[in-house]
């Protein structure tokens, strides 16, 4: 498989802190990844890096054969890196239907997946609710925008940061099984949770991150099986 994303060595600060110490991860096409660990573990550190939203202390991210470990993050996301954030972050006096027209563009290659259309399809709600301004929307509905967003710009890769987090148990089961669809569909993410159980089904393979170190690598059913890993960094 083709390998998307790579990184080596990548360490980042928040003024004089240091987060990420010597992070490596890699992402082949058509995979979904998850970055695990507890609050404060530095997966959203890890994302924002990624994303080009925190800069690169030490170490390299390559993206779809690219060095962009300096790249700024509309050249990121020009050449298809979308990034989900955790607070979602959609425009709360457009509707619906305009944060989605908003983020609509070609992907590289000129590919359009993605249209208005495919997005009504596949999140039947947000059809229902496109003439609802965002900040109407509940928790669960902004995320469902956010990911639809995201897919709106046709992206090589999705960066999803914390898409369960604080969601009734009803919404996480419906982002999951959004998510999963997508991967069969073939997309490439990268899926940074607290939550491995939402990730069983959804991911097929893991990084647990603990205190900016990235600690244990496995398939999915590997750490699933692995009750000292579970327990020493994952466990709440």
């Amino acid at each position: 498989m083709t390998e998307l994303l790579r990184v080596e060595k990548l360490s980042a600060f928040y003024g004089a802190s240091q987060i990420l110490f010597d992070v490596d991860l890699a992402l082949e096409e058509g995979r979904t990844l998850a970055l695990l660990g507890r609050n404060g573990a530095g997966k959203s550190t890890t994302m924002k890096t990624l994303a080009g939203v925190v800069p690169a202390r030490r170490g390299r991210v390559f993206f779809a054969g690219r060095d962009i470990t300096h790249a700024p993050a509309h050249a990121r996301a020009k050449l298809g890196l979308a990034y989900v954030p955790e607070d979602r972050q959609v425009f709360p006096e457009h509707t619906v239907e305009d944060n989605l027209l908003i983020a609509a563009k070609a992907g590289p290659g000129g590919r359009r997946d993605w249209t208005l259309s495919r997005i009504w399809e596949t999140f039947p709600l947000l059809a229902k609710l496109r003439k609802r301004g965002a900040g109407r929307l509940s928790g669960g509905e902004q995320q469902l925008l956010a990911i639809a967003r995201a897919l709106m710009g046709n992206p090589l890769v999705l960066l999803l940061d914390e898409p369960s987090e604080g969601l009734a148990p009803i919404i996480v089961a419906e982002i999951g099984k959004l998510v999963r669809e997508l991967g069969a569909g073939g997309a490439t993410i990268l899926l940074a949770e607290q939550n491995m159980h939402f990730c069983l089904r959804i991911a097929s393979h893991a990084a647990v991150i603990d205190k900016g170190h990235i600690v244990h690598r496995d398939d999915i059913a590997g750490l699933s099986a692995n009750s000292d890993i579970r327990r020493r960094y994952l466990a709440m």
